[in-house]
């Protein structure tokens, strides 16, 4: 008898995880094929666009790139030098005070050769979807290309698309989780599909100079 009344239950539950692969796998099916023909990893083949978005990753405690958001910044950079770019759009997580992505992606840019006034800096970006829909909303841009790595790629440039951004995405390397990756094109899919609001702001105009958007300057 103890059996027979586990058996429903075991059923429900193996109908429960069906029901969630199915979910994840027909989420990723879509979110990967709707914008496969967005992405590209050979630099040549971007078409010139207003600016290379640049979502935000770990920045380690001494305010130098990990290897992820080091690649991501490089090849923004390299955009940029072959004119494929105008600016630079670096968004990233500084919801605490000691920690700050964008203006790490900021300095590693100037460094490499960027001109100040083409980089922007969007300190609210905390998942995709805000910096995406901020990308428009305060920085009224209209064309750009999302850089990040191979596993992201689908997702950051559909999330640009549902924010009204004539997007295309460079794959800036291989590296990242993949696996985290199935299970955010979930969400990510959500978000295109339901559009939330996100943080706003005041208007930074992209065509403008990007030092107006530094909360800090270098010293």
């Amino acid at each position: 008898m103890t059996g027979a009344r586990r058996t429903p239950g075991l059923v429900l539950a193996a109908g429960v995880l069906l029901v969630v692969v199915l979910v994840v796998a027909v989420s990723n099916v879509v979110v990967v094929r709707r914008t496969d023909h967005l992405v590209t990893a050979d630099a040549a083949t971007v078409r010139p666009v207003q600016v290379a978005i640049v979502p935000g990753s770990l920045v380690r405690a001494d305010g130098s790139l990990g290897a992820v958001v080091r690649q991501r910044v490089d090849a923004a950079v390299g955009l940029y030098r072959a004119g494929r770019v105008e600016k630079l759009l670096v968004s990233g997580d500084n919801a605490r005070l000691e920690y700050n992505e964008p203006d790490a992606m900021r300095d590693a840019a100037l460094a490499a050769g960027v001109a100040p006034d083409d980089v922007f800096t969007d300190y609210a970006g905390f998942d995709t979807w805000h910096t995406m829909r901020r990308a428009r909303d305060v920085f009224g841009v209209t064309t750009a290309v999302v850089v990040t790595q191979g596993p992201a790629t689908a997702r950051a440039v559909d999330l640009a698309l549902a924010a009204g951004l004539d997007a295309q995405a460079l794959v800036a390397g291989e590296g990242g989780r993949a696996g985290r990756e199935v299970l955010a094109r979930v969400r990510g899919l959500g978000q295109a599909t339901v559009r939330p609001e996100v943080t706003g702001g005041p208007a930074v105009p992209i065509d403008g100079d990007g030092r107006s958007s530094w909360a800090v300057v270098p010293g």
